[in-house]
C-alpha cells in the first residue's frame, strides 16, 4: 500500500488519513472486467485533518468547496487495468489537487498607466480603421 502522501514542502498526508475503496471498472475489458476490482477511490477528510496547517486547510476548503461532500474530498481512477496503477494515479491526482488548492493566491495586479507609445498606437489604429470604413462609402455611381 502506498505510504504518506507528500503535498508541498515538508507537509505530507499520513496514510492513516486516506480511505481507499475498490470496485469494478466500467467499459470494455473482456473476461477480466467482471472479476477484478481495478477502479480505485481515495477519500481524504479535509474538514477534520490535522496534517495541513490551518491556513492551508481553510484555503483548500474554500477552493474545493464544490468537490467536497461533508468535508471529504474523493478522487477516483479507473483508466488502467491494474488496481495498483490506478491507486498510484488516484494518489497523484489527490496530491495535485491539494497542492493547487493550498498554494498561495497570486499577487494582485498593480495598476499602471498606458505609455505614450501605446496611446499613440491605439489612436493610429483607430484612425486607420476609420479611414478603411470611410472608403467603403457611396461612390458616384450609386
Amino acid at each position: 500500500m502506498p505510504g504518506d502522501l507528500p503535498v508541498r514542502g515538508s507537509v505530507t498526508i499520513p496514510a492513516a488519513e486516506l480511505r481507499w475503496r475498490f470496485s469494478r471498472s466500467s467499459g470494455p475489458g473482456g473476461q477480466g472486467v467482471n472479476t477484478t476490482d481495478s477502479r480505485v477511490e481515495v477519500s481524504f477528510d479535509l474538514g477534520r485533518t490535522t496534517a495541513l496547517p490551518e491556513p492551508w486547510r481553510r484555503r483548500a476548503m474554500h477552493r474545493l468547496a464544490d468537490r467536497l461532500v461533508d468535508g471529504v474530498l474523493t478522487v477516483a481512477a479507473s483508466e488502467q487495468r491494474s488496481q495498483w496503477q490506478n491507486r498510484i494515479a488516484a494518489e497523484r491526482r489527490l496530491a495535485d489537487l491539494l497542492r493547487e488548492a493550498t498554494s498561495p493566491p497570486p499577487r494582485p495586479r498593480v495598476a499602471t498607466r498606458p505609455t505614450a507609445g501605446s496611446k499613440r498606437r491605439r489612436v493610429e489604429g483607430k484612425r486607420r480603421r476609420g479611414e478603411t470604413k470611410r472608403l467603403r462609402g457611396r461612390t458616384s455611381e450609386d
